[in-house]
């Protein structure tokens, strides 16, 4: 048996056209508002890097007493 194939039928059909995103831009004010969070501690106290653990329970404890240590230390 052979294969039937309409070559009349469109091979995709549109739906909607794609619009590019609008660019994202940093307001002054959310700039000055970042700067004052993460000065005034709350930032992250985590040293960017690779981490290697035994286990899963070894890199929680870890995790948890860097979250949970006071600024500056």
């Amino acid at each position: 048996m052979k294969a039937v194939i309409n070559m009349g039928d469109p091979v995709a059909k549109v739906v909607g056209r794609r619009t590019s995103p609008a660019p994202l831009v940093a307001k002054t004010s959310e700039t000055q508002s970042n700067r004052q969070w993460r000065d005034s501690g709350f930032g992250p106290r985590i040293r960017k890097g690779v981490y290697r653990y035994r286990t899963y329970e070894e890199a929680d404890a870890w995790l948890m007493d860097r979250l949970t240590r006071k600024p500056g230390n």
